[in-house]
C-alpha cells in the first residue's frame, strides 16, 4: 500500500479485482518500480514514458517471506521512504523464531523449551533433539509465517515427515515443546508511547491454530476480550509491551503468547503485519480499547509518515 496523491492514480481500478486476482489486468494498472535515489519517494513507470509518481509513504501489507521479513522494509529504507509499521531490523527479528525468543527471554519473557537444528543436521541429532524436548512437540521452520510448514508431532514415527515439511520453508528447523494451555494475543500501537488493545484468546477444539484455522475458524473460536481474570490480562499487556520494545518494533504489531494452566506466560511470536480486515484480530482488539477501524488506520499512517 502507498499513501499520497500519486498512489491514488497509480492503483486505479475496481477494488474487487484484488481478491479476485485480476488486478494486474486492469487498464489503469501499469508496471512500475521504486526509484532508489534518496530525497523523494517516487515510483518510476515502466511504460517507456519515464514518468514518475510521487507518494508520501509505504504501507507494507504483504505477509510472509519477502514482505514481512525485512526485505521489503529494507528496500524502502534504502530509498529513504517513510515506512508505516516495523522497520528492517524488527521485521527480520520477529520472523526468526530462534532469535526473537532469545531476545524476549533476555527481556524477561521466556519462550517454550526448544532446540534449533542447523543446516546439515544428522538423523541422530534430530532424534536426540526430539528426545530432549519431549513428545508431543511441534516442528517449525525457524523463519516462516501463517503456520506454513508447522506440524504437531506425537511420536518419533512422525518426525521425518514433519521435518521435510519445515525444510520446504527454511534451512533451519525448530523443535518446540507442546505447551499446555491456550494462546492469547495483544495488539500494540505506537513508537515512543505505546497503546495496547484488549487481550484476545484462541479457543481450539483440537489440533493447533494452523493455516486453515487461522483463515477459516472452522473448529476454533476467538474471544475478545479473553476469558481470563483482569490481572492476567494486565500481565499479557505488559509482556506485549516488553517484547515490542525488546524486538525494536514500531508503529504496530500483534504479540502472541501462551498462558499455561499454572498462570505462566510464554512468548510465541510477533506478527509485524497482522491480518487487517475490519474483522481481524488486531483491529478487533483495538476496537475494544476505543479505536475504531478508521481512527486506527489514520493513527498508523501518522506514526509512519510523521504527519
Amino acid at each position: 500500500g502507498l499513501t499520497g496523491e500519486g498512489a491514488g492514480r497509480w492503483c486505479g481500478g475496481a477494488l474487487e479485482a484484488i481478491p479476485e486476482d485480476r488486478w494486474q489486468e486492469e487498464p489503469a494498472c501499469l508496471p512500475c518500480t521504486l526509484r532508489l535515489d534518496r530525497g523523494g519517494a517516487a515510483l518510476l513507470l515502466l511504460d517507456g514514458s519515464g514518468r514518475t509518481l510521487a507518494f508520501e509513504g509505504a504501507f507494507p501489507l504483504i505477509h510472509g517471506s519477502n514482505g514481512e521479513d525485512g526485505t521489503l522494509q529494507g528496500l524502502f529504507e534504502l530509498a529513504g521512504v517513510p515506512l508505516i509499521g516495523c522497520g528492517t531490523l524488527s521485521s527480520a527479528l520477529c520472523m526468526d523464531k530462534d532469535r526473537s525468543h532469545k531476545l524476549a527471554a533476555l527481556a524477561g519473557v521466556p519462550s517454550p523449551r526448544g532446540i534449533v537444528l542447523e543446516p546439515g543436521f544428522s538423523p541422530a541429532e534430530l532424534r536426540r533433539g526430539a528426545e530432549a524436548v519431549g513428545f508431543p512437540l511441534f516442528v517449525k521452520p525457524v523463519r516462516a509465517g501463517s503456520s506454513f510448514g508447522v506440524s504437531r508431532v506425537e511420536g518419533p514415527e512422525q518426525l521425518d515427515g514433519a521435518v521435510r515439511a519445515a525444510l520446504a520453508y527454511d534451512r533451519r528447523v525448530l523443535l518446540e515443546e507442546a505447551v499446555s494451555g491456550f494462546e492469547v494475543g495483544c495488539a500494540v500501537l505506537g513508537s515512543e508511547e505505546l497503546t495496547v488493545g484488549l487481550v484476545d484468546e484462541i479457543q481450539l477444539s483440537g489440533g493447533f491454530f494452523d493455516f486453515e484455522e487461522k483463515y477459516t475458524l472452522k473448529t476454533s473460536a476467538i474471544h475478545c476480550p479473553a476469558r481470563i481474570p483482569p490481572e492476567a490480562a494486565a500481565r499479557v499487556q505488559e509482556a506485549a509491551r516488553t517484547i515490542f520494545r525488546a524486538l525494536d518494533c514500531r508503529g504496530f504489531a500483534r504479540v502472541d503468547l501462551f498462558l499455561t494452566p499454572e498462570g505462566a506466560l510464554l512468548f510465541n511470536e510477533v506478527n509485524t503485519i497482522p491480518g487487517f480486515t475490519p474483522h481481524s484480530r488486531y483491529p478487533t482488539m483495538m476496537q475494544g480499547a476505543g479505536l475504531d477501524f478508521t481512527s486506527l488506520v489514520s493513527r498508523m499512517i501518522r506514526l509512519g509518515v510523521g504527519a
